[in-house]
C-alpha cells in the first residue's frame, strides 16, 4: 500500500505556492486521501461543503484540510491542517496519491502503423495497434492508447495523453491536454445546403489549447474553412457534441451530453451543465453559467445565469417555476 508522508504532501503544496498550518509531524504518513464520511484513521480528508458538518464532526480520518473556521469542529483524533481553499487543496493531492501512472513509458509498439511523413520527437509511448498518419507530428513524453488512430495533419504537443479507440485527424493540441477513450476529433461537420442537400466539404481542423481534458465519446467537428477552437485549461465532459466552427474561451466547464451547434462563440469561464442544447450562430458571454437541460436560442450577455426552454434569466424561470406550481 503506498505510503505519503507529510513531508512529501507539505513539498509538493510549497511548489503549488499553497500556504498550511499544522500541528502534524513531518514523519507522519497517510495510505489514502477520503471524504470525511468514509475516511479511516490513518486516510486524510477534506471539508468544503457546510452540509457534511456533522460527518467531519465524526471523521476518523488522520488529519483534515479545512478552513480555520471550522477547525473547532474536528474530533480529538483528526488533526486540522489549515488552508485557505480546501478543495482546490484536495484537488491537487489526488494527483500525488493516485496509482496512475501518466508518464509515457517511450515504447513504440511494433504492432503500431507510423506514416514515412510522420514524425515521432522524444519519449513517445505509441501503444499496440495505434496508426499514425501522414504529415502528423507527436512531441516529446505523448503516449497513445491501444487502437487510436491519430490521423492525417496533426499536431500533439509535449506531455500530452491520449487514451484507447481515439480518432483524430486535422488537428493542433496544444501541451499537457488529455483526451479521454472513445472520442472522436476533427471529423468532418455537418453542413449542407438544405434544398439539394448537396455535402459542404470542410477544410479546416480543430485547436484544442494547453491543460485541456476531453471527455469520452465527445466529438468535436473541424470548421469548413479556419478552426473549431476550444480554450485552454477546459474540461469537457463525456457525450458531448461541438460542432463545425464553433469557439469555446479558456476554463469552459461543460458538462455531459451537452450539444453546441455550429458557429457559435462561446466566451471565457463559461459553465453549460449537462443535458444543455444550444443553438447555433449565437454569441454567448464570459462567466455565463447555463443550466441543465436548458435550451439557449438568443445571444446570452457575460455575467448571466439561464435556465430553462427557452433559457431565460434565472429569476424568471424560477419565477415561472413557481407559478406553475401554484396553478397545479
Amino acid at each position: 500500500m503506498k505510503k505519503i508522508k507529510y513531508t512529501e504532501i507539505l513539498d509538493y503544496l510549497k511548489n503549488q505556492s499553497v500556504s498550511v498550518e499544522t500541528s502534524l509531524n513531518k514523519d507522519d504518513y497517510f495510505l489514502n486521501i477520503n471524504s470525511v464520511s468514509n475516511a479511516k484513521s490513518n486516510d486524510l480528508s477534506f471539508f468544503s461543503n457546510i452540509k457534511y458538518l456533522n460527518n467531519l464532526k465524526q471523521t476518523n480520518s488522520k488529519a483534515c484540510l479545512i478552513k480555520k473556521e471550522f477547525e473547532k469542529y474536528l474530533p480529538d483524533n483528526c488533526s486540522s491542517i489549515v488552508v485557505d481553499d480546501p478543495y482546490y487543496v484536495f484537488a491537487l493531492l489526488t494527483k500525488l496519491f493516485s496509482n496512475i501512472d501518466n508518464k509515457s513509458n517511450g515504447v513504440i509498439s511494433k504492432y503500431s502503423t507510423i506514416n514515412n511523413n510522420a514524425k515521432i520527437h522524444k519519449n513517445v509511448q505509441l501503444d499496440p495497434y495505434t496508426f499514425i498518419g501522414s504529415d502528423t507530428e507527436i512531441m516529446d513524453n505523448v503516449i497513445v492508447g491501444s487502437n487510436t488512430k491519430i490521423g492525417n495533419n496533426v499536431c500533439i504537443n509535449k506531455n500530452c495523453i491520449i487514451h484507447d479507440n481515439v480518432t483524430i485527424s486535422d488537428c493542433i493540441i496544444m501541451e499537457n491536454c488529455e483526451i479521454q477513450s472513445g472520442a472522436r476529433i476533427g471529423g468532418s461537420g455537418f453542413g449542407f445546403e438544405e434544398k439539394s442537400k448537396q455535402k459542404i466539404y470542410h477544410s479546416g481542423n480543430v485547436l484544442i489549447g494547453k491543460f485541456t481534458t476531453i471527455g469520452s465519446n465527445t466529438t468535436v467537428d473541424r470548421a469548413v474553412f479556419d478552426s473549431t477552437s476550444i480554450g485552454e485549461y477546459s474540461q469537457i465532459d463525456n457525450l458531448v457534441q461541438i460542432a463545425h466552427n464553433v469557439k469555446i474561451g479558456k476554463h469552459a466547464i461543460i458538462a455531459a451530453q451537452v450539444g453546441i451547434a455550429g458557429s457559435t462563440e462561446i466566451g471565457n469561464y463559461v459553465k453549460i451543465g449537462g443535458q444543455a442544447g444550444i443553438a447555433g450562430h449565437l454569441n454567448i458571454g464570459d462567466y455565463v453559467t447555463i443550466a441543465g437541460k436548458s435550451g439557449v436560442t438568443k445571444n446570452i450577455e457575460s455575467k448571466k445565469i439561464v435556465a430553462g426552454f427557452p433559457a431565460k434569466d434565472i429569476n424568471l424561470w424560477k419565477r415561472d417555476m413557481i407559478n406553475i406550481e401554484r396553478k397545479k
